[in-house]
């Protein structure tokens, strides 16, 4: 059953919640509330369990036992690949922005720029109107449909035809989503669904692509990849055609990269490090520390030694000599 009703059972922050009045089967997009609704049921416990398990690591890290390599397994141990399609082989840059500013999306998509991610997570407000115009926009965006007039020239812009990816980033797993059904369900499934169910292949010049925001463990990488799996399965698409890119930018993370990326081998393309998060996240799990000290993070360069060497820890298992280690 649908409930709109404010989930009160977060206390801390405003759940992203649709108005009064909302009703989830009568105002989503037709179809889309019976298609997320086996979904839910199936993925979003198993949020809520990984966000569990992300507290436990934070927990045991300040208690002293920091995050660490995970033993030896086929991830590290066995001979695997993954293969770069052409269509992204050049991902060196990129670039970012707010999905729901339409003249934003437009400018990049015509920038030249190789790659360009919209972004539903950090630079879009957690707040429903804002989300459901930032896919509206990506769902434009995706198909070339996307404009906005230009009051300087006094012209409408429309997106420029060329070979640049787009990439989409929904919210992470720390994030949920109310008003859909009457126990708060996954942001991360409410998006990738809401996304996949409104577009069809053929409309798109590749692959639909996924950025992964936050991504805390190589288990995590099983979610991704089962969510993906059966959303192509309920789609009629091929398993793997769901494509991805993942940011490391926590700590846990970076002891497991390898394991992650093999978790998600049959989707992922590769790994971006988030800078600027990563340093918040060293924070915050060294935060009891009191031999750890890390200066205003305003005067440390990408090329400080800490950075280096998670850079070049980045796995790159690829059939092509391309590598493209990313730095947000």
């Amino acid at each position: 059953m649908a409930s709109s009703t404010m989930d009160t059972s977060h206390v801390g922050f405003r759940l992203n919640t649709p108005p009064s009045g909302f009703n989830p089967r009568r105002d989503l997009a037709p179809g889309l509330f019976e298609f997320l609704q086996p979904l839910h049921k199936r993925f979003s416990p198993g949020q809520h369990e990984l966000v569990a398990k992300r507290q436990r690591a934070l927990k045991a890290s300040l208690a002293g036992n920091k995050p660490n390599h995970l033993p030896p397994s086929n991830a590290t141990t066995s001979e695997w690949s993954i293969t770069v399609p052409d269509w992204c082989l050049d991902q060196r840059n990129q670039m970012t922005g707010p999905a729901d500013e339409a003249e934003l999306v437009v400018k990049m998509l015509n920038s030249g720029a190789p790659g360009v991610m919209l972004d539903l997570e950090d630079s879009t407000v957690n707040e429903w109107n804002h989300q459901q115009l930032g896919v509206e926009n990506i769902l434009k965006a995706l198909r070339g449909e996307l404009s906005y007039y230009d009051q300087k020239r006094q012209k409408q812009v429309s997106i420029n035809p060329s070979p640049t990816v787009i990439w989409n980033r929904v919210r992470g797993l720390h994030l949920s989503q109310g008003g859909i059904f009457d126990e708060i369900m996954s942001g991360s499934l409410f998006d990738v669904a809401s996304l996949c169910f409104r577009v069809k292949p053929d409309e798109l010049k590749h692959p639909l692509c996924i950025y992964i925001p936050k991504p805390e463990s190589a288990d995590e990488a099983l979610w991704w990849r089962d969510v993906f799996q059966a959303v192509a399965e309920k789609l009629g698409w091929p398993k793997n055609y769901i494509k991805c890119v993942a940011l490391v930018e926590s700590h846990p993370l970076a002891y497991q990269m390898e394991e992650f990326l093999y978790n998600l081998r049959d989707h992922i393309i590769g790994l971006n490090l988030g800078r600027w998060d990563y340093m918040a996240s060293l924070v915050h799990f060294n935060l009891n520390d009191p031999a750890f000290v890390l200066p205003d993070r305003n005067t440390i360069p990408h090329d400080v030694p800490f950075f280096q060497a998670l850079r070049s820890l980045t796995p790159r298992f690829a059939t092509s000599a391309v590598h493209w280690p990313l730095v947000e």
